[in-house]
C-alpha cells in the first residue's frame, strides 16, 4: 500500500508596500514587508516573526524594508538584567498608586476620549489624529487570542493610561500604548513599560518588545531608560551600546 503524504504546507505570502513617507526620518521614505494574521497556527507564526523583528498592526505583522535605509533597528528589553536607573525609580514611585487590569481586547468610549486627548497632545500632525471610533475599534479588536487591553486607573477609578499587549512565547510586546498627556512630567508611557518588565518577570517571559529603535529620533529617546537592551543585527540579537537616558516619552 503506498504512503499517504500531508500535501505540503503553502507558503506564506509576503507583500511590500508603496514607499510612503517617513514618520521618524525628514527627507526619508519608509517602505515595508507584510504579512496577514488568519489561519489557526498563526499564533506560531507571530511568536517566528517577533524573532525575526517583526512588528504587529490589526491583523498585519510588518518589518521596515527602506531602499537605502536601516535605521529602524529592532529592539527588546532583557528582563532578566534589568534594573531601573534613579530617574526611572521616580517615575514608578510617582505612579505607584495606579491600578493595572488585564481586560479582553475591546474598544470602549472611554477608552476612545482618552486615545483622542492623547492623539491631539503628542501627535496632532501625525496620520492617527484623523482615526474615529470605528477606527480605533478596528485597531484594538481581538485579531490574536493572546492580545490584551491593559488599563491602568487611578484609585478613584479615572483611566490614565492604556496599553495594546501581546503575550508572545518569548516575552510581552507593547503594540501601542497611550496615556493621559498631562502632566508630561509624570512619565506615563514610560511607567507602563516598566509595568510590562515586571509583568514579564511575573509570567517568566524573557523580554519585553519595544518596536524599533532609531538613533537620533526624539520620539524613541525613552527607550533608552530601559538597559539591558538587545537589537537585532545581520547575525542575530545581541546586547545593544548604552545610549544613555531621557526623561521625556
Amino acid at each position: 500500500m503506498a504512503e499517504i503524504r500531508p500535501p505540503p504546507a503553502k507558503p506564506r505570502p509576503f507583500y511590500q508596500t508603496a514607499e510612503q513617507i517617513c514618520p521618524y526620518l525628514p527627507g526619508r521614505l519608509e517602505r515595508r514587508i507584510v504579512t496577514f494574521l488568519s489561519a489557526p497556527d498563526d499564533e506560531a507564526i507571530q511568536d517566528e516573526l517577533a524573532l525575526a523583528g517583526f512588528r504587529r498592526s490589526q491583523n498585519m505583522l510588518y518589518r521596515p524594508q527602506c531602499h537605502g535605509c536601516a535605521a529602524c533597528v529592532p529592539v527588546r528589553i532583557v528582563v532578566e538584567g534589568f534594573r531601573p536607573n534613579r530617574s526611572l525609580r521616580r517615575v514608578v514611585r510617582r505612579n505607584a498608586g495606579l491600578r493595572a487590569s488585564e481586560c479582553p481586547a475591546r474598544a470602549t468610549d472611554e477608552q476612545f476620549a482618552l486615545f483622542r486627548r492623547y492623539l491631539l497632545a503628542r501627535h496632532a500632525d501625525g496620520g492617527m489624529a484623523e482615526m474615529t471610533r470605528q477606527d480605533y475599534a478596528d485597531m484594538v479588536a481581538g485579531w490574536s487570542a493572546r492580545t490584551r487591553i491593559v488599563e491602568f486607573r487611578e484609585p478613584d477609578g479615572r483611566l490614565v493610561g492604556v496599553s495594546l499587549t501581546d503575550l508572545l512565547r518569548s516575552g510581552l510586546s507593547g503594540v501601542y500604548k497611550f496615556f493621559e498627556p498631562e502632566p508630561a512630567q509624570r512619565s506615563l508611557g514610560s511607567y507602563i513599560v516598566a509595568w510590562h518588565v515586571q509583568r514579564a518577570a511575573e509570567l517568566g517571559l524573557p523580554y519585553v518588545y519595544l518596536g524599533y529603535w532609531i538613533a537620533g529620533s526624539a520620539k524613541m529617546a525613552y527607550k533608552a531608560r530601559f538597559a539591558p537592551l538587545e537589537r537585532l543585527g545581520p547575525e542575530g540579537w545581541e546586547p545593544m551600546p548604552a545610549q544613555g537616558s531621557a526623561d521625556e516619552d
